[in-house]
């Protein structure tokens, strides 16, 4: 008994070992137009195997293409597209470059710096006052999923000061939500200020749960089906 393990490696499995096979036939026909037109015989099963859709413009080359991959590029015989090389079809993509950014505060990571940044650049207003005090306490709270033994105000204050290069200052009187606070399931969005609409050139401005609540819906009761 002959096992799989004993037997020639398949080089493309989407089409299993029968395919190959066939192929190893056709490569052994020596009358060239017999071998063509066994060739054109493989290739359609491969089509009815294959999970491209044959309404793509590229469907039948990939076919031709996969059935010289399968033959290692030994098959001769006439091709309606251009046979390709097996240099080419061996090679292997030019690597991409990983980017290397530089992560000022690894607990923050660096899409927190790019917000602080374009925070930085807007002029002195309400509006950015209210949207730094929120960036402190998210700065906060990522800082105690890095580390929820200690954390220090200051010390927040701090790498806010160092991310926007001294641009962007909490008020003296802000008093940062607890730590018990944010680790609580909601605490993060209690904690956060709530930035209202534009008025003119006021904002309102209002403390976690004084955001405003949307209006419940009334529940009817339900009426019995009479039919039921």
């Amino acid at each position: 008994m002959e096992y799989n393990t004993q037997r020639k490696k398949i080089i493309t499995k989407e089409y299993g070992r029968n395919v190959q096979q066939m192929l190893d036939y056709v490569m052994s026909i020596q009358d060239r137009d017999l071998r063509n037109q066994q060739a054109r015989a493989v290739v359609r099963a491969m089509a009815s195997l294959s999970n491209g859709s044959r309404k793509t413009a590229d469907f039948w080359q990939k076919i031709w293409d996969e059935l010289f991959v399968i033959s290692d590029f030994q098959l001769d015989i006439d091709s309606p597209f251009p046979i390709p090389e097996k240099k080419e079809i061996e090679a292997k993509p030019n690597p991409i470059p990983y980017p290397k950014n530089q992560i000022t505060f690894p607990p923050y990571g660096k899409n927190i710096e790019i917000i602080i940044r374009k925070l930085a650049e807007e002029p002195e207003s309400e509006e950015r006052t209210a949207c730094t005090e929120q960036l402190a306490v998210q700065l906060k709270a990522l800082y105690l999923k890095y580390n929820r033994d200690s954390v220090n105000d200051d010390l927040i204050r701090e790498h806010l000061h160092v991310l926007s290069d001294g641009r962007l200052t909490l008020r003296e009187d802000f008093v940062f939500p607890s730590t018990k606070t944010l680790l609580t399931k909601d605490g993060i969005d209690n904690a956060m200020p709530y930035v209202g609409k534009k008025k003119g050139n006021k904002i309102t401005v209002a403390q976690g749960n004084n955001q405003p609540k949307k209006k419940k819906k009334k529940k009817h009761p339900k009426t019995q089906n009479p039919l039921s």
